[in-house]
């Protein structure tokens, strides 16, 4: 698709009727079909005390899915920052780098991702240590290039991996933009879950993007929401079941040849270099399907051995 490239989000949701480990597992199998089919990377999320997702500790989901996958990058989609002190994370990071060089992505937010009260069970106030954000992130990026000092004293998270893992910034909005951009890291917007100017944020984020030892040029994930159905009309359908469900997740649900279109048109609004693909629909078996009609009509990608 004009050289844009793909991966995948994964919130390792847990369908009706099926226990965690089988949703697991599924999130093994999924990351295995994206590396079969040439997608780029595959991220696993982290939600706290939800029902209906499996993935609560990335770092912990990564270093199984690493070991199921031999070359596809893997990473966090997202780890929430303000939940820990970033030489922990530092330290998950620089160890599962060591396991799969060359591999691993750190993409951090800010959401809190599950109730306050599973917040205040993780890290005390949030809310304090979301207006720390900035420092946060300037400690994390010194952290994964072996820079952090505590009283004048370095400290050094190891193991030292031969190559970092690569820090995205996560969000939808031009605070998260103006992080990354500042702490020159790559940029993920959230347009699935967003009701704000794509276009802008991106456009403030390259505008200002800064020039770090993690990347040289602003880069651009946008995160969409797709079903790619085998017709027109499975996805009049599947669009009709979920108005009457009022689904108000941005979708785009069509064919191979209506979704094209589509992300096309997204992907050059938004000047993104890649898109990653977030499939929500309640079939384990549907959603391989769909991934597989985007990697091969859509985006035209290479399988892989």
């Amino acid at each position: 698709m004009n050289g844009i490239r793909a991966s995948i989000l994964d919130l390792s949701p847990i369908y009706q009727g099926v226990d965690p480990h089988t949703a697991l597992q599924q999130s093994v199998l999924l990351a295995q079909t994206a590396e079969s089919l040439g997608y780029t990377r595959y991220w696993v999320s982290e939600h706290h005390d939800m029902p209906q997702f499996a993935s609560s500790t990335p770092e912990v989901l990564l270093a199984h899915i690493g070991a199921k996958t031999s070359h596809i990058r893997i990473g966090s989609g997202a780890v929430l920052l303000p939940n820990y002190r970033p030489y922990k994370v530092g330290e998950a990071f620089a160890l599962l780098a060591t396991l799969y060089p060359g591999r691993i992505d750190l993409g951090i937010g800010r959401a809190p991702g599950g109730s306050a009260h599973a917040s205040l069970a993780i890290s005390g106030n949030f809310l304090a240590q979301v207006g720390m954000m900035g420092e946060l992130v300037g400690d994390l990026s010194a952290i994964l290039w072996n820079e952090y000092t505590v009283e004048g004293q370095q400290v050094i998270a190891r193991p030292i991996p031969p190559v970092p893992a690569q820090l995205w910034m996560l969000g939808t909005n031009r605070k998260s933009a103006e992080l990354a951009a500042q702490n020159g890291t790559g940029y993920v917007f959230g347009h699935f879950m967003s009701d704000q100017d794509g276009d802008e944020i991106i456009s403030f984020y390259k505008e200002h993007f800064q020039s770090s030892r993690h990347q040289e040029r602003p880069q651009v994930i946008v995160t969409v929401s797709v079903i790619c159905t085998d017709s027109e009309e499975e996805a009049a359908q599947l669009k009709k079941s979920r108005e009457a469900k009022n689904s108000t997740r941005k979708s785009f649900i069509g064919s191979p040849n209506q979704i094209k279109h589509e992300l096309q048109a997204l992907a050059r609004t938004h000047q993104a270099d890649e898109l990653m693909i977030i499939t929500d629909i309640p079939d384990y078996q549907k959603r391989l399907d769909s991934y597989e009609r985007l990697a091969k009509a859509v985006f035209s990608l290479e399988a892989s051995m």
